[in-house]
């Protein structure tokens, strides 16, 4: 039976979210934290009767959806949910975790942001002609306590202005693009996927270099695909079909990572500054996102 018609057969009039169980699929990242709680299942409950008429007018037999939004938004849960909810209409889903595709593990990606910065951040100092070896001696010690990018540090030290413009600047050309995360293989797997090869080797990357491997995933099933990534809206990305956008703001996304755990400094300059790029990204693939939801759990496309 093709998608479309195991969709068609499925009542959204009448539908009701089951019963979580344990062996929900999720997503395939190692060693990920997923939590679902009741503001993720009213989220995704709002989603998944939108998403599936979406589904339906596609008129294919494999499809890609893309759960994208600020770090620590929820992508995670609420991905989680469509394909369980998905599953138990009888429409097979996989959750493939975009934090499997950048080059590098978190905490060489977290160090080559701050060199990318910093380095940067610098020259820009230089060329401002305000770099001194007073400015040096300032500049050791708001590295020691991570304050360098902190906006209002430049209260006090009106140069950082410089200094930090520049080094934001190298940042964003960093940042969800080419020289970060691996877009040709997303891209390569979205193609096998849905030219239908049955078994697909898929990467998987935890936290250290020992947690980089490949699983070989059987695919011949599977309906549907769905990335769940913060980049999952990128231009880079292609044959996604259905793109949904979680709305939030960096402020949030924050405490989102304090309860997931997902770094040891939320709180820090740097984070906000990286959390804040990531929103304008976001914010510039908006029109783009064929579903958005609002972080009190509003439709905002398409209009209710």
């Amino acid at each position: 039976m093709m998608l479309k018609e195991r969709l068609n057969g499925l009542d959204l009039l009448n539908w009701e979210a089951p019963s979580l169980r344990e062996d929900m699929p999720h997503g395939d990242m190692p060693g990920d934290k997923i939590v679902i709680g009741e503001e993720h299942e009213k989220k995704a409950q709002k989603i998944f009767p939108v998403m599936v008429k979406m589904l339906r007018e596609l008129g294919s037999n494999k499809a890609i959806v893309s759960v994208f939004g600020g770090s620590g938004v929820g992508k995670s849960e609420i991905a989680s949910l469509l394909a369980y909810y998905l599953e138990e209409s009888g429409v097979k889903a996989y959750v493939v975790s975009g934090d499997n595709y950048p080059f590098r593990i978190p905490m060489y990606n977290d160090a080559e942001r701050a060199a990318i910065f910093r380095s940067n951040a610098l020259k820009g100092l230089v060329a401002s002609g305000n770099y001194n070896e007073e400015s040096r001696q300032i500049l050791e010690e708001l590295w020691k306590k991570e304050s360098d990018p902190d906006p209002k540090m430049k209260e006090e030290y009106p140069w950082l202005e410089a200094y930090q413009v520049y080094g934001r600047k190298a940042l964003q050309e960093y940042l969800g693009t080419g020289k970060e995360q691996d877009y040709d293989e997303i891209n390569a797997i979205f193609e096998q996927f849905k030219n239908g090869k049955e078994r697909i080797f898929l990467k998987r990357m935890g936290r250290s270099e020992d947690v980089r491997y490949y699983e070989e995933v059987d695919l011949s099933d599977t309906d549907v695909l769905i990335i769940e990534w913060t980049h999952g809206g990128n231009e880079n990305l292609q044959g996604i079909d259905i793109p949904i956008l979680l709305n939030s703001t960096p402020e949030e996304t924050r405490e989102h990572r304090r309860l997931r755990a997902r770094d040891g400094k939320t709180d820090s300059a740097f984070t906000t500054m990286v959390l804040e790029i990531e929103q304008m990204e976001l914010d510039s693939r908006a029109d783009h996102a064929a579903i958005i939801l609002s972080k009190a759990g509003e439709l905002l496309r398409p209009a209710c």
